[in-house]
């Protein structure tokens, strides 16, 4: 197992405040921060989209209509202000909208001065630079709101031609972050690096390594969306112990049952013990909704595939993310299934007999006899799965080199169909990464062919522990409930070379439990 020079998060055994579906823990009120917390907000914004974003358009034209999302923009920035908010974060594509091309998007595009070759405070100099409106308003917003300011917008670069790396067009054109102090001054921007089919942009020739200082909470790293599940910049950042915090526009399409947003997020957070503040796109009928406030043992969020309108979150977060306890504490003394966990674990070879000692009671239905193993594609991946079966149980299912394991008691049988699935291999679809992934899911019906669905219900109530022996130190716990309801897990960490999750006490019925591991250099 290779190494990283900032642990992962380890065990989780804190409460946590956050939301059921829609709602978004606005009962635990930002105003009332301690000293040692900030006031976040995100906002989900449903923007407003170009009717053709094919058709070319005038530069006042594409400010008409940039200009209504950025009326709605202010009007949130003064909602935070007055809840006491000292960073704010927007979504990827919220100003602009999406599916240009690289002519199309042209006029929405604003000019953008390198933050580190000039000092510039938009709001008060709007004259220095031409084409910069949308840098305007937004430091004005962050000027006017005192607070800190993170959005999204398409900027261009010119370039000239002894540049080998410079388009056709003479120009460069980014999807960026921009962040603005409290006083409306440009502090930094992040281009982003992995573009998700993104022909109107270009990739940066050099990955950006932002991270910027606030007089709140210190040091705070910032990437975009797709970029959450690569080593550059994402991981490479938090390799920097003083960021324990980043700041996340996103424009994400869920994809269960392991990859909707607030899954990611949460993951993310837990896995590598920081805050994240994660603002998506609210486009419903899209797929596309999910985002929170997320700190590694608490989260406020905000998922909504009714309705059409946005979502300001505003929440208190610590300065410094809880400190996690090692695994290595967790003894089996006061929890017999973690002790019978840890034998497990100590018995060295696996014995076939230990994994088929699932107990059906004749209470399921299904015909146990039918072969263990199946196939089904999950976020389209072939997964190796078997059938979680009976009220108790430990399951074993392997593929390739990685060896998924699950030890189970149910306090009362639904009928349900769940199922333990295994992947470890390169994942094609959507982009190209290296996948190692453990899950626990609720099959979409009855038949082996339904698991890997997207559901968002269950009624199935479980006890567990989930565990893998992972070779990359990068694994991402998440555990959703139904309702699309985030859970903590008791426990997770490393446990003799195996990466392990365990979670008692269900508040509603398990959707999907996973260990989500990135092998970022067999990419």
């Amino acid at each position: 197992m290779s190494g990283a020079s900032r642990p992962l998060a380890l065990l989780l055994c804190g409460c946590y405040v956050a939301a059921l579906g829609v709602h978004t823990g606005e009962h635990c009120p930002a105003e009332h921060h301690q000293a040692d917390q900030y006031v976040a907000a995100v906002y989900e914004h449903r923007s407003i989209l170009s009717p053709n974003p094919l058709d070319l358009i005038s530069r006042r034209q594409a400010l008409e209509l940039m200009n209504q999302n950025l009326d709605v923009y202010e009007q949130q920035v003064m909602a935070a202000a007055q809840k006491g908010a000292q960073i704010i974060v927007f979504p990827e594509d919220g100003i602009h909208g999406f599916n240009f091309t690289r002519t199309s998007i042209y006029p929405f595009l604003d000019f953008m001065p390198s933050p580190h070759l000039i000092g510039w405070n938009p709001c008060l100099e709007p004259h220095r630079f031409n084409d910069t409106e949308v840098l305007q308003r937004l430091s004005c917003m962050a000027l006017k709101g005192e607070m800190f300011l993170v959005a999204n917008l398409g900027t261009k670069q010119p370039c000239h031609s002894r540049d080998p790396g410079c388009p056709n067009d003479g120009r460069y054109q980014f999807n960026t972050n921009i962040v603005f102090s409290s006083n409306g001054t440009l502090v930094d921007r992040y281009r982003k690096h992995n573009l998700y089919f993104e022909a109107a942009f270009d990739t940066p020739l050099e990955v950006d390594h932002i991270i910027f200082d606030t007089p709140f909470a210190g040091k705070f790293g910032v990437f975009t969306c797709f970029d959450i599940l690569f080593f550059e910049p994402a991981a490479r950042l938090l390799r920097d112990p003083e960021v324990k915090h980043v700041v996340y526009p996103t424009a994400w399409m869920n994809q269960l049952p392991l990859l909707a947003a607030v899954q990611i997020q949460r993951g993310f957070a837990t896995a590598f013990g920081i805050n994240l503040l994660a603002a998506n796109i609210h486009h419903p009928s899209l797929g596309m909704t999910g985002s929170g406030i997320h700190a590694p043992r608490k989260s406020f969020w905000h998922h909504d595939m009714e309705s059409p309108e946005g979502h300001l979150i505003v929440a208190p977060v610590a300065k410094n993310p809880l400190g996690l306890v090692g695994a290595a504490n967790a003894t089996g003394k006061t929890d017999p299934a973690h002790g019978k966990f840890l034998k497990i674990l100590a018995a060295g070879p696996y014995s076939e007999k230990d994994a088929q000692d699932v107990h059906c009671n004749g209470a399921t239905g299904w015909d146990t006899s039918t072969p263990a193993t199946f196939y089904s594609e999950m976020m389209y991946d072939n997964f190796t799965l078997v059938p979680v079966w009976g009220k108790e149980g430990h399951l074993r299912v392997c593929a390739n080199g990685l060896c998924c394991q699950l030890l189970y008691q149910r306090p009362t049988l639904s009928k349900e169909l769940y199922a333990l699935g295994v992947f470890d291999g390169l994942h094609t679809v959507h982009g190209t990464y290296y996948v190692q992934a453990c899950a626990l899911v609720k099959c979409g019906g009855l038949g082996f062919d339904t698991c890997g669905q997207e559901i968002t219900e269950a009624a199935g109530m479980f006890e567990f522990h989930l565990w893998g022996n992972f070779s990359t130190p990068y694994v991402f716990p998440m555990l959703l409930t139904s309702g699309m309801t985030l859970e903590t897990p008791d426990q997770l960490g490393w446990e003799s070379d195996h990466y392990f999750l365990t979670k008692r006490g269900l508040s509603s019925g398990l959707v999907t439990a996973a260990l989500y591991g990135r092998v970022y250099e067999r990419d």
